[in-house]
């Protein structure tokens, strides 16, 4: 253990789904009582699912096994509800393991999601002493820091403030700044960056690499964008439903996630039907498959209409349902994006068909991911999201046969200037 800040061993999260008390005697009494009689429960939120089955179990992390040396920078993907967040949080003793053992070597300093370690009542100047004072740390090598803690985060003038009063910008500029000056062996960060400037962003960045590489910290990164995590990390694990499907390289990690490692790249047929996947769990519509048509490949040239079929099974009846699609780079950044004009009803049905066209004339010749959002808006105002999968689709230019030049790539479009015209001067 002596080389390695971190060591997971066999380790899962189990969850009953449904069984969260009401937060008083009274509320979890109500509730009960409703549940008994069938009835709706008068304490669940407005747009929230009434489908689950209370007690059923939910494995958030699955026969976790993993170790991270010492100085070592690692990211960590995946789609939502992988187990990034939940991984960290045990790492951090916010929850313990249902199973399995972890160990860790060092303190840590994390940063899971906006405002967390900060008391709303203190000041920017009194929390940063709390944090220290958590880490273990005196107020005298608190003092040594507080200069540099004040001047990363850019909020010097509202540092004596109540942190109530912060922006969430502010907020994530010092809880940054408090995590990585204040003496830990390891760093740890969920997705909280994005909420900041793109130039606090990049200051960030360059103080995680930093840290790993001349501090010799160890750093665990959460990211959706895969541009920091190759900026940023040295290796990369890709969770997948609780499990980790892949450990390694920072670019086949990637690669893993996107699809790349498919064997048939670009397939034409999804079948997405409950026994393919086991994340459709309390999901009001489903979509049950969707495929190209006319198509023996995902792979389409620039300017052709793309045709997809999806079947819906759907357990309530949404009159003003809408999809709405979204392309994605490799580096997980929307290139494209539209939503269907007008609305159309869902029945309370299996298999209900709907077709869509796509316009691909303004994408340039690269790999995306392709996904589709089924979505509502109810009367008075609640977005409801009910499922959204993915595919991978190629886009590729036309083959000039009298020319051999390569047209430049553009991020927003693709444009081919007419033919020039020679005039002679003399």
């Amino acid at each position: 253990m002596d080389e390695l800040a971190i060591k997971i061993e066999h380790v899962s999260k189990q969850y009953r789904l449904g069984a969260i008390g009401g937060g008083s005697l009274r509320g979890d009494l109500q509730s009960w009582w409703a549940r008994v009689r069938g009835k709706e429960d008068p304490n669940s939120k407005v747009g929230t699912r009434t489908d689950i089955k209370i007690g059923e179990r939910f494995l958030a992390l699955d026969d976790i096994n993993l170790e991270v040396k010492k100085g070592e920078a690692l990211g960590i993907i995946g789609h939502n509800g992988a187990g990034k967040s939940t991984l960290l949080k045990l790492l951090c003793r916010v929850t313990a393991p249902t199973t399995g053992m972890i160990g860790i070597n060092g303190r840590i300093a994390s940063m899971l999601e906006v405002g967390t370690g900060f008391h709303p009542e203190l000041t920017g100047r009194e929390n940063i002493y709390m944090n220290g004072a958590i880490l273990g740390m005196t107020r005298k090598e608190i003092d040594a820091k507080m200069e540099d803690i004040i001047e990363f985060s850019e909020v010097r003038q509202f540092i004596d403030t109540p942190v109530k009063r912060y922006s969430s910008g502010m907020y994530v500029k010092l809880a940054f700044s408090v995590a990585a000056h204040l003496d830990s062996e390891i760093m740890i960060m969920d997705e909280v960056l994005a909420v900041g400037d793109m130039a606090f962003q990049k200051k960030c960045l360059d103080k995680m690499r930093e840290a790993a590489n001349k501090e010799g910290r160890t750093v665990l990164y959460v990211s959706h964008n895969m541009n920091t995590i190759r900026q940023l990390c040295d290796r990369c694990i890709v969770l997948d439903h609780g499990k980790v499907i892949y450990d390694g390289d920072v670019d086949a990690a990637i690669a893993k996630y996107l699809g790349e490692h498919q064997e048939t790249a670009f397939p034409v047929a999804y079948d997405l039907s409950q026994n393919k996947r086991n994340h459709h769990f309390g999901k009001q519509i489903f979509v049950k498959s969707f495929r190209f048509l006319e198509a023996e490949a995902a792979r389409f040239m620039i300017g052709q209409t793309i045709n997809i079929e999806i079947s819906l099974d759907s357990k309530i009846e949404v009159d003003d349902a809408r999809i709405v699609m979204r392309i994605k780079d490799k580096g997980n950044y929307v290139r494209y994006a539209s939503s269907l004009s007008n609305c159309f009803s869902i029945s309370r049905s299996e298999g209900q068909k709907i077709r869509l066209r796509l316009d691909t004339t303004q994408l340039i010749e690269d790999e995306y991911c392709f996904s589709f959002e089924v979505i509502s808006t109810d009367s008075i105002g609640n977005y409801h999201s009910y499922d959204n999968p993915m595919a991978t689709i190629f886009v590729f230019m036309y083959e000039c046969d009298d020319s051999d030049i390569n047209w430049a790539k553009q991020y927003w479009g693709n444009i081919r200037l007419p033919d020039m015209s020679a005039v002679t001067i003399r």
